[in-house]
């Protein structure tokens, strides 16, 4: 299988990482690493947000919270958390801390919010975490990605801090022919990267502020599912990545009133194997991705690797993939991906997030009714 930029670099994948023994020992191209599970028994989880002592949040994508402490153990549901139509792709989705949790317990998340008539719609909501870990208050909506519509899929969501302590959000554009087409209109959320205060509100610099016929929390747009979102911790800027249809999976770095093409472009083609488009070259007006799979690998979850426990990793780019039951890892150089390896693939199971966890280990959650919080360090 062929992994190609968009600049026509075309490298075959590195050796899939394959078990040295039946105590979860893998080679890779750096070095060997274990790979323990760390937690079990968990329904879909979705997203992880670490906790000042090590532990974490955990979503389960039925509608539950939980806390998983440093040795492993899962709590009960932690309660507060809204009600989500917990249907197809829907559910309790991303989960985030506000940069200043340690003083004021506050918890964010993105879901799918029920609307009227059988619509839904991705919601972030924000919540006070007790002392104990077992219940949320306060809990306020404080954005709804309209308009709500009928359908099951591409919601998004990631949820990501800058460093000015802005939420950046992306949101999925619903799927459908009839609701794809509004990833290109600023009039809606569909489809698009939001940028808002912790409280919800607009800042004033976002790119569409002032335009009577734009969402002012939109940053960019013209994306289709995007379930990947990582702060770049070189340069600050936020990273991207979402599923293309059939192919044409891309990493993006969405800046500021970016169009990112969907649907008038993409590398990718209908299920039916039809084409999205007539173009046959990228126009130069849309903004250009850094990386594409073909075919698709379904990417979920992404994460930069800064940490002390794999050096052979730093700077590194990960993310999960869902159809691709594996983990891949980008070499970068500055933001041009010079290599790649596909890891875990002998597990066979689909990686829904991806994390570096205070302790230095990479944390990938697969997604599975009976789903795992995997730990990987160095073997040695």
């Amino acid at each position: 299988m062929l992994r190609t930029t968009i600049a026509g670099l075309v490298l075959t994948p590195l050796i899939c990482a394959l078990p040295a023994s039946a105590e979860d020992f893998f080679e890779t191209q750096e070095l060997p690493i274990r790979v323990e599970s760390f937690a079990a028994g968990l329904n879909h989880p979705w997203g992880i947000a670490f906790l000042p002592d090590g532990g974490m949040l955990i979503t389960e994508r039925s509608g539950n919270l939980r806390h998983v402490t440093s040795r492993g153990d899962v709590s009960a549901p932690i309660d507060g958390v809204p009600d989500v139509v917990a249907r197809g792709q829907g559910g309790l989705l991303d989960v985030t801390l506000h940069p200043d949790f340690a003083d004021n317990r506050l918890v964010y998340w993105s879901y799918s919010e029920a609307g009227d008539g059988g619509t839904n719609g991705t919601a972030i909501a924000r919540g006070r975490l007790n002392g104990e870990m077992t219940a949320l208050s306060d809990v306020e909506v404080i954005f709804r990605q309209m308009p709500k519509v009928r359908s099951n899929n591409h919601f998004g969501s990631r949820l990501v801090f800058d460093r000015d302590g802005f939420l950046f959000a992306t949101l999925g554009e619903r799927s459908s022919p009839q609701f794809r087409v509004l990833a290109q209109d600023l009039g809606t959320h569909l489809g698009k990267v939001i940028r808002i205060r912790d409280d919800g509100s607009t800042p004033d610099d976002n790119p569409f502020v002032g335009q009577s016929e734009a969402m002012p929390e939109i940053w960019s747009y013209g994306h289709r599912n995007p379930q990947g979102m990582a702060l770049n911790p070189a340069t600050g800027e936020i990273w991207t990545h979402e599923h293309g249809p059939r192919g044409g999976d891309e990493v993006a770095i969405p800046k500021a009133g970016d169009n990112h093409g969907w649907p008038v472009f993409s590398y990718g083609t209908e299920y039916s194997g039809d084409p999205i488009t007539s173009l046959d070259e990228h126009p130069p007006e849309f903004a250009r991705p850094v990386w594409s799979w073909t075919p698709s690998i379904a990417p979920s979850g992404m994460a930069f690797y800064e940490g002390d426990e794999i050096a052979e990793w730093q700077g590194d780019l990960f993310v999960g993939a869902l159809a691709g039951a594996s983990l891949m890892r980008l070499e970068l150089d500055g933001d041009r991906v010079t290599g790649e390896e596909e890891l875990l693939g002998a597990l066979g199971h689909r990686i829904r997030d991806v994390e570096v966890g205070p302790d230095g280990a990479l944390y990938v959650l697969t997604d599975q009714s009976d789903g795992e919080i995997l730990r990987i360090t160095a073997a040695d």
